[in-house]
């Protein structure tokens, strides 16, 4: 056996992989593509199965090298319908690396396409829930990097098909207890079909008491039998609006219409000053994780929508203006807590780095305390980035004064009376403006004010309780944070307490500007009182609110659009649901605001 002593993988000598920590193969040696055609896209009845669907969900216990999600890709784009979309959900407590899954699909040229698309995709392996997109196949993957039973308590899905794939029961009997079995069966579609290569007693037993009509079949190679189980009931299908007005065309507004279009849904985006003109339209932003040391929810929330942030933002051309950032200690706590959120398993081993005083100084090219290296923290150019998300969306310039719900749909009205749109419903993504148009929202405004010189001295993006960045002329460093004002009227006073700021962090860069002209913007962020996001349904009548996303606008933004457009589409949400919790609206009606600890 060849093995890397850090990687679940040993390859056998004949170029197979074998599970180190299992002791069992990932696949048939005979022939793993054609075993997994035959046990899992035959035995769960595909591509019949979809035949005229719009929307079909598929479930995976036991991820591996992506072999059946790579064929079943390809039988997807091969055979359904041009406008249907793909969702898919797989477990996994050990990934291997990509370049151990390029290796062991490449033995198929027949599926390169999805190999690769799943393997540039892939995922670090930081612990929680990764959405990859696949948007040549139509499909989207929701990879749980997790013990199999908290996966699948978080998922929200209902699968029509499930492969049950995990490593045989004698070698990994945990991912075939009852109460595995049961949770498959509580996050199925009536008549949902589970097919899987083993025939153990336990896991007949298991499957028929889950609810599941479970028969024998041949088998693949030189395995006898196989499983097949259905569960009774008919699919009930649920499409999307076929109409979404997204009111505001900040960053929350433009990712909601990126995730809506992406679902063949006509969105209308509505601002009165056109996209990117309030909080989200400075030259440069920042986009870092929340750095929460307590490593619960809170922090998990924030770790997901970063990584889902960066994914979206490293793959629009020209949208990132650099890579990398460090974050310096400012109180005496910071190492520490630096440490501990570096050697938690929310990021990846290599995301986070602690650097001492002297590293952090020769990074910065001027003294500094010890900091936090983020490798994948960016710097993005909004005037870029806004305009692609926007892509397919359909500009409305317009102020809305009144939303009415009529049997029709929603109305957009303007302060005469008129009409300004139609749709069969309403996403509010208008920062503190959004409370105007439902005044039961919580939210609070907070006026900030950044200022920006052009050619000035470069440095790396950093925070220091301020922050500077680079922009694609120069250098940004800000922001003010008034609670309560919402005055929008850049102030000379506020660039002075910039620099200031600025100073009391990097006094040599703050230096460096001096008798330098500056330009500033000031604008308006949504806040709450328990610093969490609102993202979900106000009500019950089709409309929803994208708002209090504060300053971590650029990191909330993506993974919280595509919950709501999930949401609305009756699709698996990519959040699990103690943080779809974390963030509903109802949290404030209930009078159970969760606090950020």
């Amino acid at each position: 056996m060849i093995h890397d002593p850090s990687s679940p993988v040993e390859w056998t000598e004949d170029g197979l992989p074998r599970s180190r920590l299992y002791d069992d193969v990932y696949f048939s040696s005979q022939d793993g593509l054609a075993e997994s055609r035959a046990v899992f896209l035959a035995g769960c009845g595909l591509p019949d199965a979809w035949a005229g669907r719009r929307r079909f969900t598929v479930g995976e216990l036991g991820f591996g090298s992506g072999l059946n999600i790579a064929a079943l890709l390809t039988l997807w784009k091969q055979t359904s319908a041009p406008d249907a979309r793909l969702a898919l959900f797989s477990v996994e407590a050990h990934p291997m690396s990509a370049a151990d899954a390029r290796r062991a699909l490449g033995r198929w040229p027949e599926i390169a396409e999805a190999a690769q698309a799943l393997t540039d995709a892939w995922p670090s392996g930081a612990r929680g829930f990764h959405r990859l997109e696949l948007p040549a196949f139509r499909a989207s993957l929701d990879l749980a990097i997790l013990e199999v039973g908290a996966a699948l308590e978080a998922w929200d899905g209902a699968a029509d098909a499930w492969l049950l794939d995990g490593f045989a029961p004698a070698a990994n009997p945990d991912m075939w207890r009852q109460e595995v079995l049961d949770r498959v069966a509580a996050r199925s579609a009536p008549g949902a079909r589970a097919a899987t290569f083993t025939v153990a007693g336990a896991v007949r037993r298991g499957l028929t008491q889950a609810g599941f009509a479970v028969d024998k079949q041949p088998g693949f190679g030189r395995k006898r039998e196989r499983l097949e189980a259905r569960l009774p009931g008919e699919a009930v299908i649920v499409d999307a609006p076929a109409s979404v007005a997204v009111i505001g065309a900040g960053i929350a507004g433009c990712c909601l219409a990126a995730a809506l279009t992406r679902r063949g849904v006509r969105v209308l985006l509505v601002d009165e000053a056109g996209i990117g003109a309030g909080a989200s339209g400075n030259p440069a932003a920042l986009v870092t994780p929340r750095l929460d040391a307590g490593l619960g929810p809170v922090a998990a929330l924030f770790a997901q929508a970063f990584r889902h942030a960066v994914d979206l933002y490293d793959a629009i051309p020209d949208a990132v203006l650099a890579r990398g950032a460090l974050q310096l200690a400012v109180g005496e706590r910071d190492p520490g807590r630096f440490a501990k959120i570096a050697a938690s398993d929310l990021f990846a081993p290599d995301e986070l780095a602690l650097l001492d005083a002297a590293a952090a100084s020769a990074r910065l090219g001027e003294p500094a305390g010890p900091a936090l290296a983020m490798a994948q923290a960016r710097v993005v150019e909004p005037a870029v980035l806004l305009p692609a998300l926007a892509g397919a969306a359909e500009p409305v310039q317009a102020r809305v004064e009144r939303l009415e719900r009529t049997a029709a749909g929603w109305r957009l009205l303007d302060a005469a009376g008129g009409e300004i749109a139609l749709a069969d419903a309403v996403i509010l993504a208008a920062g503190t403006d959004s409370a105007r148009l439902a005044p039961d929202l919580s939210l609070r405004p907070v006026r900030g004010q950044a200022s920006w010189a052009e050619g000035a001295h470069e440095t790396p993006a950093v925070a220091f309780g301020g922050y500077a960045i680079p922009t694609r002329a120069g250098l940004l460093f800000g922001a003010t944070h008034d609670r309560d004002r919402e005055d929008r009227d850049p102030a000379n006073e506020d660039d002075s307490r910039n620099l200031a700021t600025l100073a009391k962090g990097l006094p040599a860069l703050a230096a460096s500007l001096a008798g330098r002209p500056l330009s500033s913007r000031a604008s308006i962020r949504a806040t709450t009182t328990d610093h969490l996001p609102l993202a979900g349904a106000v009500g019950d009548d089709g409309l929803f609110v994208l708002s209090g996303l504060g300053s971590r606008g650029f990191c909330l933004a993506p993974l919280l659009a595509e919950h709501l457009a999930a949401r609305l589409a009756g699709a698996p949400s990519p959040l699990p649901r103690d943080l779809a919790r974390l963030v509903e609206p109802e949290r404030f009606a209930a009078g159970a605001s969760i606090q950020a600890t």
